[in-house]
């Protein structure tokens, strides 16, 4: 039997470096998820997603259970064969999309009633609920149901959501089918309130879960606010236990937040920026739409192994985007999976060679210097 381990093997200051053992494989931390929102990563193949590097995928509790459902899921196998990802899996627990997408939404203590954003038909999503089709996906690493605070909100707003969420965080953890491999992450609320934040970490420690989620972070209160929002709640969780920073996000952020200790990420960045002409870069980001790029036969990124960058100009992916062919998305989608993927490499064996502050150093620099002039 497989169990569910977090094994930390190196540090650096209060980053880490780790590995996580699940019922299907191991994960390296650092780690940035595969975003496999309806169960793919949109304009790749898996084969390809696994190539870059990523060993760790997320799905989407909400999408999932209203298109296929979670039962034909589990009629079909299971989410890795549905989706032919034989690796790790996360699932979220459906919160976030319940408040953003959906219609009609009436919250209360046993859950949230809604519309579906796809048809309009009725559904009601409770902790049991939401740990039951994630048991029936077969989602190696599960997510406690939360609300996710709106931002703003007032101290007495976030406190009234936060103790909602850690409530329900109790329902979930009862109802949680445990099983060798398996594991359970609780979601840390609280906005930027630390005595809150605090709160929350403390009413997780004593359900003695398996991880921590932070939740409720870059949804607009800003880089600052939320490095500072980490460096008050880090130190009080368990140590021996992952940290996951939710929705997080762009590079320099994911690099702030493993010099803070966080272990685990994941965004729609990479990808959704693939399919809108943005590109990753060891020089910032660049907008493979504009014009200067007509002529230009350097690739995306020297230093990149993705087939965009060795096989194809700027100027190629440029046609592509003006001319609206399918290939240009899938193409910068690729990279930018792929540059994420270097970069917590880099950030993984920095830590191990405890260089962790010349990586960053270094970073901060490239990012700084932009793209606009020819590389030397």
């Amino acid at each position: 039997m497989t169990t569910f381990t977090f094994d930390i093997f190196g540090t650096d200051k209060k980053a880490r470096r780790g590995r996580v053992t699940t019922a299907h494989g191991t994960f390296e931390t650092p780690c940035f998820m595969a975003t496999a929102t309806s169960a793919t990563v949109k304009g790749m193949f898996p084969d390809d997603v696994r190539a870059t590097g990523a060993q760790l995928a997320i799905c989407n509790t909400y999408h999932l259970m209203l298109r296929p459902t979670a039962e034909r899921v589990a009629q079909l196998g299971g989410l890795h064969k549905f989706m032919d990802w034989p690796g790790p899996i996360v699932t979220d627990s459906g919160g976030f999309q319940v408040m953003s997408l959906s219609k009609l939404r009436t919250l209360n203590e046993n859950g949230v009633t809604f519309r579906s954003h796809l048809d309009g038909t009725a559904h009601e999503l409770t902790p049991e609920r939401s740990m039951q089709i994630q048991n029936l996906l077969d989602s190696d690493i599960t997510m406690c149901f939360d609300e996710c605070t709106p931002h703003p909100a007032t101290h007495e707003q976030a406190a009234q959501s936060m103790r909602l969420s850690m409530r329900w965080a109790e329902r979930c953890n009862k109802a949680f089918v445990r099983r060798d491999g398996y594991a359970l992450f609780g979601i840390n609320q609280g906005s930027t309130y630390p005595d809150l934040r605090l709160e929350s970490a403390e009413a997780l420690a004593q359900l003695d879960i398996d991880g921590y989620g932070i939740g409720g972070l870059a949804v607009g209160e800003g880089q600052e606010a939320m490095f500072a929002t980490l460096e008050s709640i880090v130190p009080a969780y368990k140590a021996e236990k992952p940290r996951y920073l939710m929705g997080v996000g762009r590079p320099d952020d994911i690099v702030g937040a493993v010099l803070r200790g966080v272990d685990m990420f994941d965004c729609v960045m990479p990808t959704r920026s693939g399919r809108t002409g943005q590109g990753f870069t060891r020089r910032g980001t660049l907008n493979i739409k504009n014009a200067r790029h007509q002529d230009d036969m350097r690739p995306l990124d020297e230093t990149c192994a993705c087939l965009a960058c060795t096989r194809y100009s700027r100027a190629y992916l440029h046609h592509l985007f003006r001319g609206e062919e399918m290939l240009g998305p899938m193409l910068l989608t690729l990279h930018n999976v792929q540059y994420y993927q270097d970069l917590m490499r880099g950030l993984r064996e920095s830590i191990e060679s405890h260089k962790l502050d010349d990586f960053a150093a270094a970073f901060h620099e490239g990012q700084a210097r932009g793209d606009i002039d020819p590389v030397s």
